[in-house]
Order: structure tokens, then sequence, then C-alpha cells
């Protein structure tokens, strides 16, 4: 199957400038009951107050491959050993609140086990991440409930097309 592409703007926020072309390392995590894993983000901060759903991930490091980056996010965040299945595609985006470009590289992994997390001080403290363990349906239920706010709208039209992508990858996979 073809990678997605999807180039998106945030019509959220007025755009001034960018000063960050940020790459990074997202998944779609699943396991052999076909449940998906995300993380549920509590924040209070320049964007507003909101609760999100979104995918595992996050900036890749200096020197890191995209591999590399995506396995290590999902230990830390979810404490996941992941097997990598494919790169299902490519989000850019734009945070123009914070004047941040984002190549988002998405992957499906499966989950492997599952063992302690190893998140950021900032990942604890101010957005409070937590494991959300959901079936397809209850995830594209909670991105559209989260369309709310402006971030909670940035977040859903980045990742909902990524999850449909899987979605398909998933089903072909069993014919």
């Amino acid at each position: 199957m073809e990678e997605l592409y999807l180039e998106l703007k945030d019509n959220e926020w007025p755009f001034e400038y960018t000063k960050q072309d940020r790459p990074v390392a997202r998944a779609i995590v699943f396991d052999d009951n076909g449940d998906f894993y995300f993380v549920r983000i509590n924040r209070d901060d320049y964007f507003g107050k909101a609760t999100l759903i979104e995918t595992s991930g996050g900036g890749v490091e200096e020197g890191e491959d995209l591999n590399t980056a995506i396995k290590r996010e999902l230990k830390e965040e979810l404490g996941a050993e992941t097997e990598v299945i494919c790169k299902i595609g490519v989000v850019s985006d734009y945070y123009n609140l914070i004047h941040r470009h984002n190549i988002n590289n998405y992957f499906l992994c499966k989950v492997i086990s599952f063992g302690d997390k190893n998140m950021t001080q900032q990942e604890i403290e101010d957005f409070h991440m937590s494991t959300l363990k959901m079936t397809y349906e209850e995830a594209v239920s909670e991105y559209e409930k989260r369309r709310e706010t402006p971030l909670g709208r940035l977040v859903a039209n980045r990742e909902v097309p990524i999850l449909k992508r899987a979605k398909e990858i998933l089903d072909g996979m069993k014919v």
C-alpha cells in the first residue's frame, strides 16, 4: 500500500513565521487482540486547557534514525517493546502559535511486550500523560470528541487519516 502524505495548515491561529522544522516519529500501536494504544494528555498552557488523545511519539534526536526514534519513543511513553510493521506515511503540519512545522513520520507498530515507561518530567508534570487502550471505533470517536478545542482540532486533523490508513493496512493483512 502506498504511503500517505498530507500537508496540513494551522487554521486555528494566525501564521506569522516558522522558526523550527521538527522531524517527529509517531506510531499507531496495536496488539494481537486488535486493540490500539494512545496517550491521553491533559494540558493547560499557551494552547489553552485541553484533554487530548494522541499517538505516541516525539521528536527525533540529533543523529537518530526514524526506526530508532520510534522504538525509543514507544518505550518511553507506553513502556512498549514493539515491532515496526511498516511506515504509514508523513503528515506535515504547523503549530502557528509556537512557530513550528512538524514533519510527522508515522509507523504501524505491533506490541511485543510492555514494561516500565521512561517519560520526561514535562510529560509527567505538564502533560499528565497516561496510556489509553482502545478499539478502532473508540479511538475515532475520541478524536472527534476532542475537536472541541483548537489544539484538539489540529491533532485530530493530523491523526484520524493516519489511523484510518492503519486500519486499512491491518484489514489487508488479515486477508
